[in-house]
């Protein structure tokens, strides 16, 4: 493992900042921080900022010292850079304009005050401090999955705007309690959909919001019965990361683990494996033509990978 740090030159709070980065990954980076007392707020997806005082002891630490457009090039070659898209304050905006475009085209009748107050609840619950993976780069992937599934031409079922109102409730409510029946979150997720949706102003059909309702709760266990294309295009879409390159996916298991970090090192590799042994065991992750084609393969070489590593 390389741990690389720049000189200290990024002004914040009186005084300027260096980064620390890992080459390798980011486990590498964050047993780097834990050792040498980094606080995890420092952390900033790809990175720790760290004050000037801090930079000798770091180094000593065994942080390599390199300039900032080499620390810049290396963490790219590594695939562990988070482009400035992908950060929360872009997806962010990008998801409110996205979510104001859904109701324009589909749903205009609401009243747009309405729709704009409904939207920033979600991007609030989105954006809780104790998400790392279910947060708004997962809403915004969900979408984007259902896009290019779209594209592909696979059915939405009779209401594809609700499959899209669905995503963005799925994981509304995410408590990461280790310990209450599975489906909880989903299940709270689900009333807050009827909830949320049964304000007069939105003027949302009672069956709509019903049905979003029942999505939501279908991607508790990922199991969509073969003739529902509604629940299958949502489920594929929030499991399309498993899908995703091996530097996507390494991110994603570190986000995982992070939304768990109250688990011990010991109770998580067992549940973990568990969970992948049981997605491994599967007929098929995918329910759609297109997930199986296409995010079958890769999926299951990522889980089988990780697996390997737990045990």
């Amino acid at each position: 493992m390389t741990v690389l740090i720049d000189p200290p030159a990024w002004p914040a709070h009186g005084t300027v900042f260096s980064h620390v980065v890992s080459d390798a990954s980011l486990d590498e980076l964050h047993r780097f921080a834990a050792a040498t007392g980094l606080s995890t707020r420092a952390f900033d997806l790809d990175h720790y900022d760290v004050p000037k005082h801090r930079y000798d002891e770091l180094v000593a630490a065994g942080a390599t010292p390199v300039d900032g457009r080499e620390l810049v090039r290396r963490l790219i070659r590594s695939g562990l850079r988070v482009p400035a898209r992908a950060r929360p304050e872009r997806v962010s905006t990008a998801l409110h304009r996205r979510w104001g475009r859904l109701w324009a085209q589909h749903l205009p009748r609401a009243d747009a005050g309405a729709v704009d107050r409904l939207g920033r609840e979600l991007l609030r619950r989105w954006s809780q401090p104790h998400r790392h993976y279910h947060d708004l780069t997962h809403l915004s992937a969900v979408l984007a999955a259902l896009d290019v599934l779209e594209h592909a031409g696979t059915p939405f079922g009779s209401d594809p705007a609700v499959v899209r109102l669905a995503a963005w409730f799925h994981d509304a409510v995410y408590d990461a309690d280790p310990s209450a029946p599975a489906g909880t979150d989903e299940e709270a997720s689900a009333r807050l959909a009827l909830d949320l949706l049964d304000e007069d102003a939105l003027r949302v059909p009672t069956h709509q919001a019903a049905e979003t309702a029942r999505l939501v709760r279908v991607t508790a266990a990922h199991r969509p019965s073969s003739n529902d294309a509604a629940a299958a295009a949502l489920c594929d879409a929030d499991l399309a990361v498993l899908a995703g390159p091996a530097e996507d996916y390494e991110r994603y298991r570190v986000a995982v683990r992070a939304d768990f970090a109250h688990v011990d090192d010991d109770a998580w590799a067992r549940g973990r494996a568990h969970v992948l042994r049981s997605l491994l065991e599967a007929p098929t992750l995918f329910t759609t033509a297109y997930g199986r084609a296409r995010w079958e393969v890769p999926a299951r070489a990522n889980l089988a990978r990780e697996l390997e590593a737990l045990t």
